[in-house]
This record gives C-alpha cells, structure tokens and sequence, in this order.
C-alpha cells in the first residue's frame, strides 16, 4: 500500500524586508506550508501571482510601490482566487474599517505569525 500523499498550501510571501520574508519563510515551511515565491513589492508580487498562482498570498499592507490593500483586489484570474492574509507589524486597529471592506481572509500581526494563525484563517474563508 501506498503513502497517503498530502498536498501542501502553496504560498506566496509579499514583503519588501527581506529578513522578514526569510523569517516567515522558514516558520511557514517547518509548519507545512509550501513557499513557491516571494516578493518585495506590488509590482513583483503580481508578477510572481500570475506565474506561479499559489493557493495563499501573505501580503505585507505597507510596500514600496503602494498598498497591499490595492493588490487584494487584483489577485483574480480565470475566476481563481487565492486566500490573502494581510501582515503588517502595526495592530490590528489600525486598518479595521479597511479590512471590513476588504476580500482578504484576515490580517495577522507579524508577531504573531504561525502556521496555525495561517490555516485558522483559511479555514474561515472557505
């Protein structure tokens, strides 16, 4: 008899502070989770989204060329959509009327980043 085979979540990690992305990187993979690309702004993350188009977009708010508000939106094609989780290190609080009015799952402080937090989130949006 075979192994059970097991599909890991497909990620992208949009951060323009590349110690961060190595940080969430490293936590997001021990805890099961497949990074297939990173990015360090809008424009690349949308580059990186159309190519490689991952199950899971963790998307920093503040980026260089804009706002990770803006990119949710955009994170459409061919009727997929991914989950995106919303980072940034400010609280919550401080984005709570634009995360009402946003399609992402969720918004996680990247303090309290975990694979667990990740998956809590996407389970909710399905």
């Amino acid at each position: 008899m075979e192994p059970e085979r097991t599909t890991l979540p497909t990620l992208l990690i949009v951060d323009d502070s590349q110690a961060f992305r190595v940080q969430a990187r490293s936590l997001l993979e021990a805890d099961g989770f497949a990074v297939i690309a990173e990015a360090a702004d809008l424009a690349s993350a949308l580059a990186a989204w159309e190519e490689t188009r991952p199950q899971l977009v963790l998307l920093d708010v503040n980026l260089p060329d804009g706002n990770g508000f803006a990119l949710v939106d955009l994170l459409e094609a061919d009727g997929f959509r991914p989950i995106v989780v919303l980072t940034s290190s400010r609280d919550v609080g401080t984005y709570r009327r634009r995360l009402e009015r946003s399609r992402a799952a969720g918004f996680i402080v990247k303090d309290e980043l975990s694979g667990g937090a990740i998956r809590a989130l996407m389970e909710s949006a399905r």
